[in-house]
């Protein structure tokens, strides 16, 4: 961390991120729809001098991250029935927040209608972000961190997601390249190489499982979180030179820059972009041309996309989150109130 100023953006962005977890998780209430919920949070960072890191996301049950609902609220392949809140859902909440590119991040489960049925397993995903957190100072190597998580969730009776992992923070990048495990990965992993390092900030986030195998994989198809982001390797004036772009797929790269930077964005959030370019088309038309500008835009590598994620063999996830900078003393949580 460079300078006092950008550690002060962290931290406010830490604090906002976190009082719209703690407002907004009230809201996850039987008959709620998902979509209520995660436009209320996105509307509550703006209200509160932050902006959105990523599009919020909801994740019940078996999905693990990253769904958003899209403009026309199309359910995850998969899911049966509406996405409206059940009793007893299992329900993942993760918001993050952006001040000046400094990202707080973080994640809560909670049980609807508080029934007491996923009691212990909260529990153990709480108590593994905690004790992944205990470890963090300078110096500690990851495989020791991810032992720290694993166990608190075996411990409990549950199984740590291996191929779900943390990740490090850096400004305007949310996935900053170092990946924090949260099992038992062994000293010898060459994914997890290294230590915790001072000035550091860190998203740690275990996901636990009440399945088999702790493994999540892919809901098809490629885009089914309905997020983008883009990717900062390619400019659209250079593709527009090249003829890579034409006019209207470099107009809409230009805006994609100019609103979320290399960010994450919903479909929901850069859809209406296309209504002033074809005023007069209707909804499946607007949708097709959309689909053709993103799946160029993804073809010569402008933007990137994601698939939503679940448990693969259905069990139900857990998870808990935190945003925390290494100070030389320890870990320090910014996320908050």
């Amino acid at each position: 961390m460079e300078v006092e100023g950008e550690v002060k953006h962290w931290r406010d962005a830490g604090h906002v991120a976190r009082r719209a977890l703690e407002a907004i998780k009230d809201e996850i209430q039987v008959g709620k729809t998902w979509h209520q919920v995660i436009e209320s949070a996105e509307r509550y960072i703006h209200r509160h001098g932050g902006k959105p890191a990523f599009p919020s996301t909801i994740s019940v049950n078996e999905i693990a991250a990253h769904y958003t609902t899209d403009h026309a609220l199309t359910p995850p392949e998969g899911w049966e029935g509406d996405m409206i809140f059940q009793k007893g859902d299992l329900v993942k909440l993760d918001i993050g927040v952006h001040i000046h590119g400094c990202i707080g991040d973080n994640a809560i489960t909670v049980e609807v209608g508080n029934g007491g049925e996923h009691t212990d397993q909260i529990r153990a995903s709480k108590e593994a972000r905690d004790c992944a957190i205990e470890v963090m100072h300078p110096g500690t190597p990851w495989h020791k961190v991810g032992a720290a998580a694993g166990q608190a969730a075996i411990d409990a009776g549950f199984n740590p997601i291996r191929n779900l992992c943390g990740h490090q923070l850096k400004p305007w990048i949310l996935h900053a390249g170092v990946s924090v495990p949260s099992y038992r990965c062994g000293a010898e992993n060459s994914a997890f190489k290294g230590v915790v390092e001072e000035g550091s900030i860190y998203a740690v986030e275990p996901f636990c499982t009440t399945g088999e195998q702790g493994l999540i994989e892919n809901i098809p198809p490629r885009n089914s979180s309905n997020i983008y982001r883009v990717t900062g390797d390619v400019q659209w004036r250079k593709a527009l030179q090249k003829k890579k772009l034409k006019p209207l797929g470099a107009q809409l790269a230009r805006n994609l820059e100019e609103r979320y930077g290399t960010l994450p964005f919903a479909e929901r959030w850069a859809f209406p972009l296309l209504e002033k370019p074809f005023p007069e088309a209707d909804e499946m038309s607007r949708k097709s041309k959309w689909n053709a500008l993103v799946k160029k835009l993804i073809q010569i590598r402008y933007l990137e996309t994601y698939h939503g994620l679940r448990c693969a063999d259905g069990g139900m996830i857990g998870q808990f989150e935190h945003t925390v900078m290494i100070t030389p003393g320890g870990p320090e949580v910014l996320t908050v109130e």
